[in-house]
């Protein structure tokens, strides 16, 4: 009776005794999360005073200034691109409007590094672009006529818009679906416009969600170091880069990282700050949804073609040329073994990451299902942190520790055996498996959290009850319960993986290459041969997610219509 009554007396949980076997394995997760920040903020202490006013005399100043120029451009860009397509597919229908929706999604397949790499092919002086425009007007000479340099300010601006919009548009969507279609009658049957409707009741109401959007985004922005330094903009990110690469200067590097790191803490502080009192609520289940107003003909057309505009700019024309470059590219020469063995290399670590971070992310969800503790609920926010982290700064923050550990290795390995064994975990690519972990947790503890939430309390109890231990109740009833989440979560963290450039730059092994990293070289270099193949491969690979995407958007729309 005293169990029976325990159970009773924690509603949604499982007993307390239940959790105690699991709550020391989030906590020992959650440390190593932090081990790159505390190491990072311990090497920048370390470093030289003087070296801090040389950075900030001659180094920060155009760093920080460069990098709050692309973050304010690229947050009004992808506020108006994506919460003006998700209320245009919200709100109207017209011809196209179904593929529309799940279309606006195909940027998130293109990484930006290789939009940047595909645009500085297409709008070269000599490219087909302008060569196009020469023939038309009978020009036979780039000095007759010549476009505006992408590589510019304004340039990198506007190919980091039109990648990471979507992040906008699928929160903003979210939240327009939801608004209630009674509030809006409302508004309109006290005099307010259709115009004055969207900027006073639709926009005030959705603007936590487009918040929420935006910071995604410039967090993506802040990660970026390919398609910022291929258009020469001097962002911070790519001045750890350099710093750290070129003039072999780790403690500077370490310290421009922690000034990136507050920055981007401050951020998150502002974005939480500004959308802390935007809450509102309304009644799902009575409320009358939204029906988007009918636009035929010509009217509804042009509508389309409005929509497709940033589709067609951040997808559709670089997948093309990529798609038209890589065929010319086999026909002529076939495909390179180097770039099968890259691609090897690609899917063996992203692999090697998925399977790591699944098993993380399902040990700290599961322990937050069943443990009542303090720690394991903040083990579960530490987990975050990685994903708010740049490539750069997390693989500075992995680097000093992990250098410090294979030295030491080295040493008790030539003092036993006569033979240091070289780099064991930067040479077998553990520190780079490492680093996807800590960026990616989230993506992976966030999903697997989502499906346990969907599997009722009552099966925690219930097999209990029919003396199924925590292990059996987990492999019997949450395991398959929660596998669509799962695999979910390990689809996306595989194509993250596969995507991450700044981390794989950084800490690969020595003379091991994967797809990005080649992809990098040869845009350094300035030479396109291979590297079309390279990204149509990222590219195929980054379509799945988009996929799986539009095919939860089809279910969660045949759910609202039965």
């Amino acid at each position: 009776m005293n169990q029976l009554a325990a159970q009773h007396s924690r509603p949604k949980t499982v007993p307390r005794h239940a959790g105690r076997s699991w709550h020391v394995i989030p906590l020992a997760i959650a440390a190593l999360i932090l081990v790159p920040v505390v190491a990072l903020a311990f090497q920048a202490s370390n470093g030289s005073a003087g070296l801090w006013g040389h950075l900030i005399q001659y180094v920060l100043p155009q760093a920080m200034g460069d990098t709050l120029m692309v973050l304010a451009g690229v947050g009004v860009l992808v506020t108006v691109l994506g919460t003006g397509t998700a209320w245009l597919v919200t709100a109207y229908d017209f011809p196209g409007r179904k593929l529309l929706q799940w279309a606006l999604l195909l940027p998130l397949a293109v990484p930006t590094y290789i939009i940047a790499y595909a645009y500085l092919d297409l709008l070269h002086p000599l490219g087909p672009v302008q060569g196009a425009i020469r023939a038309v007007f009978g020009l036979g000479s780039p000095r007759d006529f010549r476009l505006p340099d992408i590589r510019s300010m304004a340039g990198c601006i506007l190919l980091l818009g039109f990648v990471l919009y979507p992040y906008v548009y699928m929160t903003a969507r979210a939240m327009f679906l939801t608004q209630a279609a009674n509030v809006l009658d409302v508004s309109r049957s006290l005099g307010t416009g259709r115009r004055a409707l969207f900027w006073r009741v639709v926009v005030p109401m959705a603007r936590p969600a487009i918040a929420v959007g935006v910071s995604l985004a410039l967090m993506e922005a802040l990660n970026d170091i390919g398609a910022s330094q291929f258009l020469g903009v001097r962002t911070l990110t790519v001045s750890i880069y350099s710093t750290w690469l070129t003039r072999y200067d780790l403690a500077g590097a370490s310290q421009i990282a922690l000034v990136m790191l507050i920055f981007i803490i401050a951020l998150v502080n502002l974005e939480r700050h500004g959308r802390r009192q935007q809450r509102f609520t309304a009644s799902v289940q009575r409320a009358r949804l939204m029906v988007p107003r009918a636009v035929p003909g010509l009217a509804g057309w042009g509508l389309l073609a409005l929509g497709l505009v940033p589709v067609l700019l951040g997808f559709v024309f670089p997948a093309l040329h990529l798609a038209v470059q890589a065929y010319q590219r086999v026909a002529l020469r076939g495909l390179s073994p180097r770039i099968l063995a890259e691609a090897g290399n690609t899917v063996l670590l992203a692999a090697i990451a998925c399977v790591v971070v699944l098993g993380c992310g399902l040990a700290i969800a599961y322990s937050a299902r069943f443990s009542g503790r303090r720690t394991v609920a903040l083990a579960s926010r530490i987990s975050v942190i990685g994903y708010a982290l740049p490539g750069t700064v997390v693989a500075i923050g992995i680097l000093i520790p992990v250098a410090g550990l294979d030295r030491f290795l080295g040493g008790m390995a030539e003092a036993m055996f006569g033979y240091s064994g070289g780099l064991l975990i930067l040479g077998s690519g553990a520190a780079l498996i490492y680093a996807y972990t800590t960026r990616f947790l989230a993506v992976s503890t966030g999903g697997i959290e989502a499906g346990l939430t969907r599997i009722a309390p009552s099966l925690d109890h219930a097999a209990r009850s029919l003396g199924q231990s925590q292990g059996g109740a987990f492999r019997r009833i949450h395991l398959p319960l929660s596998r669509p989440a799962l695999v979910a979560a390990a689809l996306l963290v595989f194509v993250d993986c596969v995507k991450e450039l700044p981390a794989t730059l950084l800490l690969r092994p020595l003379n091991f290459e994967t797809l990005s990293t080649h992809l990098y070289g040869e845009a350094v270099r300035g030479t396109y041969e291979e590297a079309s193949v390279v990204a149509l491969i990222i590219v195929a690979i980054g379509i799945l997610p988009v996929i799986f995407l539009a095919d939860r958007r089809a279910d969660h729309a045949r759910a609202q219509k039965a």
